[in-house]
C-alpha cells in the first residue's frame, strides 16, 4: 500500500521546483508580489499538479497539498478568491458528493477571511509572516485530520497525521522563506542603484559647479574692478577680454557635459585621417613645446572614417592634450595610424605617469580624473562619448611610470590603403 507521506513529499518537490523554475527563468525577477500574471500562473500550475498527484482514501475523502499554493497566493497576492475557485472546480472532477460540498464550504468562507487579513499580513515582519503561514497551515492540517477522524478512514493513521502536521507546514515555510529572500535581495539591488545613482549625481554636480566656479569667480572680480570706473580704456578693454575668456571657458564646461549626456553627431563627412591628426597637432603644437614633449608621428596608413570633424576635433585634442598633462616634466608621444582589414586604427602612445589599474577602470566616469581635484573627468568623458557616437571603439592600456596607449578602432569608409 502506497504511503500519503512519500505521496506528499513527492508533490512538495514538484512544487519547489516549479517555483525555482518561474524565479531563474526570467533572469530579472522583482518582487514575486507585483508580478501578478506570472504568480498567478505558478500558482493554478501548482493546484494543478496537486489535483495530479492527490491521494484518495475513499470516494469522499481525496488528500493533497492544495492548502499550500492556496495560503501562498491568497496572502502574499490576494489572490485567495481566484485560488479557492480553481480548488472547488478541481475537486469537483472527483465528484460532487459529500466531500465536494465540503470543499465549496470550507474554502468559500476561508477564501472571503484570507483575502481579508491580507493587508494585515503583508504588514508583519518577514520572519513573522512566515510563523504566521505555518501557524495557519498546521491549524487546517489539524482541523482536516480531526474531520477525517470524525468520519473514519481505512487507512494508516500514523502516516496520515505525519504527512498533515509534517509537510504542508514544511511547505509553506519553505516557499515562503524563498519568497522572503528573494523580495530582500531585490530591494537590497534596489537601494544600491539609487544609492549609486545619487551619488554619481551628487559627483556629477560638484564637478561641473567645480569647472564653472573658476572661470565665473574670475569674471565676477573683474566685473568690480570694472565698476569701480578707475581705468583707462585700454585697460577697461584688457579686462572685458578676459572676462569674456573666462566666460566662454564656462560656456565650454556646460557645452561638453551636454555632448557627454546626449552626443549628437550634427554633419557626417568623410574624414582623411591622417590629414586631421595632423592638423591637430599643428594646433597643439605650442602645448607641446611648453611642455618639452618630443612629438613622432607614424602614418603608415592613408584612409577615410565618416564622422562629424568638429567632433572628432573636440575628440582628439582632449585625449592628445590628456597625454601631454600626463607627462608634466617632459616625455615622448607617438602617434600611430594603420589599417586592419575593415578598421582603421589610431593610437596614442605617451611616456607619462601612467594609470593603476583601478584609476583604468574608472577613466572616462563622469565625474573622475586622475588629476585629483584639479580636474573633472569632463574631457576624457566627453571624448569617449563622441567616438562610441561614432560607432568606434576604445581601448586603454597603462602602467604606472612607464605610460598610457589609447588605441581607436573605426570603420574604414575608404578602402584605399597606401601603406
Amino acid at each position: 500500500m502506497e504511503y500519503v507521506t512519500i505521496h506528499f513529499l513527492f508533490n512538495l518537490t514538484l512544487l519547489i521546483i516549479l517555483l525555482f523554475l518561474c524565479l531563474i527563468l526570467p533572469k530579472r525577477f522583482s518582487r514575486i508580489r507585483l508580478y501578478k500574471k506570472t504568480a498567478l500562473l505558478y500558482l493554478v500550475i501548482s493546484l494543478i499538479l496537486c489535483y495530479l498527484f492527490s491521494y484518495s482514501l475513499s470516494d469522499e475523502l481525496v488528500l493533497d497539498l492544495r492548502i499550500v499554493p492556496f495560503l501562498i497566493g491568497g496572502l502574499y497576492m490576494r489572490l485567495s478568491p481566484i485560488l479557492g475557485l480553481c480548488v472547488i472546480i478541481m475537486r469537483g472532477f472527483h465528484g460532487f458528493d459529500l466531500g465536494f460540498f465540503i470543499v465549496v464550504a470550507f474554502y468559500g468562507l476561508f477564501s472571503f477571511l484570507i483575502w481579508w487579513i491580507s493587508p494585515w499580513f503583508l504588514k508583519l515582519t518577514s520572519i513573522k509572516r512566515i510563523i504566521f503561514l505555518i501557524s495557519i497551515t498546521l491549524f487546517v492540517s489539524l482541523g482536516i485530520l480531526m474531520m477525517m477522524e470524525i468520519v473514519g478512514h481505512p487507512h494508516r493513521t500514523l502516516d496520515v497525521w505525519f504527512a498533515y502536521i509534517v509537510i504542508p507546514p514544511l511547505g509553506v515555510a519553505m516557499i515562503s522563506y524563498i519568497i522572503e529572500m528573494m523580495d530582500k535581495n531585490v530591494l537590497l539591488q534596489q537601494q544600491l542603484v539609487k544609492a549609486e545613482k545619487l551619488e554619481a549625481l551628487e559627483q556629477m554636480g560638484a564637478a561641473i559647479s567645480h569647472e564653472i566656479r573658476n572661470p565665473l569667480t574670475t569674471a565676477i572680480g573683474f566685473v568690480q574692478f570694472l565698476e569701480e570706473g578707475l581705468y583707462e580704456s585700454e585697460k577697461r578693454d584688457q579686462y572685458l577680454s578676459i572676462i569674456k575668456g573666462e566666460l566662454d571657458s564656462a560656456e565650454r564646461v556646460i557645452k561638453d557635459y551636454l555632448t557627454f549626456s546626449k552626443p549628437v553627431i550634427e554633419s557626417v563627412e568623410q574624414l582623411d585621417i591622417n590629414q586631421e591628426l595632423a592638423y591637430l597637432l599643428n594646433i597643439l603644437q605650442p602645448l607641446t613645446k611648453l611642455n618639452s614633449i618630443k612629438v613622432s608621428t607614424n602614418f603608415s596608413s592613408k584612409g577615410h572614417i565618416k564622422g562629424d570633424r568638429q567632433k572628432f576635433h573636440q575628440c582628439f585634442i582632449n585625449i592628445i592634450r590628456y597625454a601631454i598633462e600626463s607627462m608634466p616634466n617632459g616625455g615622448n608621444l607617438l602617434i600611430e595610424t594603420y589599417s586592419i582589414q575593415t578598421d582603421m586604427i589610431i593610437k596614442i602612445q605617451d611616456t607619462g605617469k601612467g594609470m593603476s589599474k583601478v584609476q583604468l577602470k574608472r577613466l572616462g566616469e563622469p565625474y573622475y580624473s586622475t588629476k585629483g581635484a584639479k580636474g573633472t573627468g569632463l574631457g576624457i568623458m566627453v571624448a569617449y562619448s563622441i567616438v562610441w557616437a561614432m560607432n568606434g571603439t576604445i581601448d586603454v592600456h597603462s602602467e604606472i611610470g612607464k605610460g598610457t596607449t589609447f588605441q581607436f578602432s573605426f570603420k574604414l569608409y575608404s578602402s584605399n590603403l597606401h601603406r
